[in-house]
C-alpha cells in the first residue's frame, strides 16, 4: 500500500471514529499533497510525500516555538497534536551516530574525487550529496550540524 493510499484510509477511519483532531491533520496533509500535484501536474510518489511531510513537521516545530514564547499553551497543544499525527507517516529516522557515519562516508568520497581533503568551503558540495542520500531518512538540521563538524575536523 502506498503512503498516499494509507493516508486516505486513515482519513476514512478518522471520519468513522469522529476523531476531529486527527481528521484535521490528515486533511491538512492531503491538501498539501493535492496542491503540489495540481501545481506541478504530476502524481506524487512516496518520496515526494515524505518531503511534504518533512516540510509540514518543520512548520509545526517552528509554530510550537513561537507559540511557546508567546505563552499560548492552547496553540502549542494543537500544533503538537498535529505534528504527532504527521510524524506517524514519516519513515524511521537515522540516529545522530548513523548520520555522522553517513556524512563521514560522503566526505571521504568527496576527498577521493578531488584528491584533497575537503574543508569548510566544500559545505555546499557535501550538503548536496547528503540531501540526495539522506532525504526523508534524517532531519536536515542534524545533517547540517554533522557536515559542519566533519568539515571542521
Amino acid at each position: 500500500m502506498s503512503l498516499k493510499d494509507r493516508i486516505t484510509e486513515d482519513m476514512k477511519s478518522a471520519m468513522r471514529a469522529r476523531d476531529t483532531a486527527r481528521l484535521g491533520a490528515i486533511r491538512l496533509l492531503q491538501a498539501a499533497i493535492k496542491q503540489k500535484e495540481v501545481d506541478e501536474r504530476v502524481t506524487l510518489d512516496d518520496a515526494a510525500i515524505v518531503g511534504i511531510l518533512d516540510k509540514l513537521v518543520k512548520q509545526r516545530k517552528d509554530s510550537i516555538d513561537a507559540f511557546a514564547k508567546a505563552g499560548r499553551q492552547d496553540l502549542v497543544d494543537h500544533e503538537s497534536a498535529e505534528m504527532t499525527v504527521l510524524q506517524a507517516y514519516l519513515p524511521a529516522r537515522l540516529s545522530a551516530d548513523e548520520i555522522a557515519a553517513e556524512i563521514q562516508a560522503i566526505v571521504a568520497g568527496l576527498g577521493a574525487e578531488t584528491g584533497k581533503a575537503p574543508g569548510p568551503g566544500d559545505m555546499g558540495k557535501v550538503m548536496g550529496a547528503a540531501r540526495q542520500r539522506l532525504a526523508g531518512k534524517a532531519d536536515m538540521g542534524l545533517v547540517s550540524a554533522a557536515v559542519k563538524a566533519a568539515l571542521a575536523s
